[in-house]
C-alpha cells in the first residue's frame, strides 16, 4: 500500500517560476508542518518553481528530508499569450485535451507528465510520498486516479490544498484532507 499526499502550493505573489510566497503563504507553509505532524513521510518531490519548493521547505527542514525537484510537477502552461478571458480558455482546455494555445501545453501532454511521475513513485520503495505541485497539474495528477477531476475541481481548490491518495491492490481512495487552517 502507498500513500501519496498531493500538495498544491501555498498563496503566492504570481505565476512566474520565480514567484515567492506571500506573507500568508509563508504562514501556510509553516502550518503544513503541524498538519503533517502525525503523518509518515518518506520522500518529498516538488515542482522546481520557487513557490512550490518554499511551500514544503519548512516540513522538509523539520523532518530532515531532502526535497527532490522534479520538472514533471511544474505547472501546465496554458499559453505564452496573456488572455483576458483566461478562465474561459482554461475551461476549453478541460473540454478538449488536445487543445493547444500559442506557447502552451495541451492537457494530453501534461497528463503524460502526470502519468510519468505517478508511475515512478508508485513503483518506488517509498510508501509515504509527498508531491508538491500547482493547481492545474494537481488536478491532472488526481485525474490519473479519478476521471471526474476537471475544471470545476480546479476552481474549488485552495492555496494550499492537500489530497491523500491511498493506493492498494484492491482500490484507490482519494480524499481532500486539508482543513483550511490558515
Amino acid at each position: 500500500m502507498k500513500t501519496v499526499y498531493l500538495v498544491r502550493h501555498a498563496s503566492a505573489t504570481g505565476q512566474p517560476t520565480s514567484a515567492s510566497l506571500t506573507e500568508q503563504g509563508r504562514r501556510q507553509a509553516i502550518a503544513l508542518v503541524d498538519f503533517f505532524k502525525h503523518k509518515e513521510v518518506n520522500i518529498i518531490y516538488s515542482s522546481p518553481f520557487k513557490r512550490a519548493v518554499d511551500t514544503i521547505k519548512p516540513l522538509s527542514d523539520v523532518r530532515n528530508i531532502n526535497i527532490v525537484k522534479d520538472s514533471r510537477l511544474g505547472e501546465r502552461v496554458l499559453s505564452s499569450v496573456s488572455f483576458e478571458d483566461w478562465r474561459d480558455k482554461l475551461k476549453q482546455s478541460f473540454e478538449d485535451f488536445d487543445l493547444v494555445f500559442e506557447g502552451g501545453e495541451s492537457h494530453t501532454a501534461a497528463m503524460e507528465r502526470a502519468k510519468s511521475i505517478l508511475e515512478d513513485v508508485l513503483c518506488s520503495p517509498e510508501e509515504n510520498i509527498v508531491l508538491v505541485s500547482h493547481g492545474n497539474m494537481s488536478t491532472l495528477l488526481m485525474r490519473y486516479f479519478n476521471e471526474n477531476f476537471g475544471y470545476d475541481c480546479l476552481m474549488e481548490m485552495t492555496n494550499p490544498d492537500v489530497f491523500e491518495i491511498v493506493v492498494s491492490n484492491e482500490e484507490t481512495i482519494l480524499n481532500r484532507i486539508w482543513d483550511d487552517r490558515i
